[in-house]
């Protein structure tokens, strides 16, 4: 049986591709495993929208869940940057544009540490899930045009709030200016994805080597978390003999920013930087500059059908 689906699916969005049929390859320097750690770094609209809760079915007014959020902005950032740097690891930072007005001192914080600001929408109380074409194109460049406001400059990658997205977000992606995407992993090396608009990078992130879907979503301990890191890692590492890959850890500032997730995290981090003659700790956008070069895009669908 077969289903007429509204927008194209991952078929007319990447092609199928079974990695043992991979061309061999490093990344600069001869590094074989990229590895990439984000920082969510986010702000919630009290009372209104969605929010990530430790506590669930806390009533009005939800204090506690609150500040369960705010001490990432206040303490858990600091930490975490502080503590990647600590490895050598250069930090990405998935930002709600929000926190430029609630938290201004992150901000300071993370371009001390020359940290990528990768756009996360303007608070996660939002959602692109259910919004008309021209109110997203219009809430995607706004993101952009406050982060250009603030840093100089728009940003290249986007990571959206709950992985959440409409048939056009692709496409209305690659027309705003975003060059590549934070929010799937069909595979361990990037993916071209075809839109309306041209091209967009689809670098791996992870949905499981996630504090986010890990911790709070599957109430998994600090320790497994770390080991689920440096399990990653060692396969990731031993697979990468063959072709160059990419590994992401995905954290938030107030779930790995709290101080016994934080120790874990490190001794975590500890391990990957003894294998550092073999890893490229990178930010997204040097990955996407990489791979751009190395394997440029190739079309799959004309502009038409891509919009149809």
């Amino acid at each position: 049986m077969t289903v007429d689906l509204p927008w194209p699916g991952p078929g007319d969005r990447y092609r199928y591709s079974p990695i043992t049929g991979r061309a061999p390859g490093t990344w600069p320097g001869g590094r074989r495993l990229a590895v990439y750690v984000a920082i969510g770094v986010e702000d919630y609209r009290f009372g209104d929208g969605r929010t990530e809760d430790l506590l669930p079915g806390v009533a009005f007014p939800d204090m506690v869940n609150t500040a369960w959020r705010d001490y990432g902005n206040r303490v858990g950032v600091f930490r975490l940057l502080d503590r990647l740097a600590e490895h050598g690891v250069p930090p990405t930072v998935l930002l709600n544009t929000m926190v430029y007005d609630t938290a201004p001192d992150v901000l300071v914080a993370a371009r001390r540490h020359g940290a990528e600001i990768v756009a996360h929408g303007i608070t996660n109380s939002d959602s692109l899930a259910g919004m008309a074409t021209a109110e997203e194109r219009a809430y995607l460049d706004a993101v952009a045009r406050r982060i250009a406001a603030e840093e100089g400059r728009r940003p290249a990658g986007w990571s959206s709030p709950w992985l959440a997205h409409t048939e056009s977000t692709f496409d209305l992606l690659a027309a705003t200016g975003y060059r590549y995407l934070l929010d799937l992993r069909p595979d361990d090396q990037p993916v071209w994805l075809s839109t309306a608009s041209g091209p967009l990078l689809a670098l791996p992130y992870a949905l499981e080597v996630n504090d986010s879907s890990t911790v709070v979503g599957r109430a998994a301990s600090a320790g497994e978390f770390a080991d689920m890191i440096v399990d990653e890692f060692d396969e990731l590492l031993a697979a990468s003999a063959e072709q160059p890959l990419v590994m992401s850890v995905v954290v938030h500032s107030f779930i790995s920013g709290v101080p016994f997730r934080l120790r874990r995290l490190g001794r975590a981090l500890e391990h990957l930087r003894r294998h550092g003659d073999q890893v490229w700790f990178a930010r997204p956008g040097e990955i996407f500059r990489a791979y751009a070069v190395q394997h440029p895009p190739e079309p799959l669908l004309d502009a038409t059908d891509a919009a149809n």
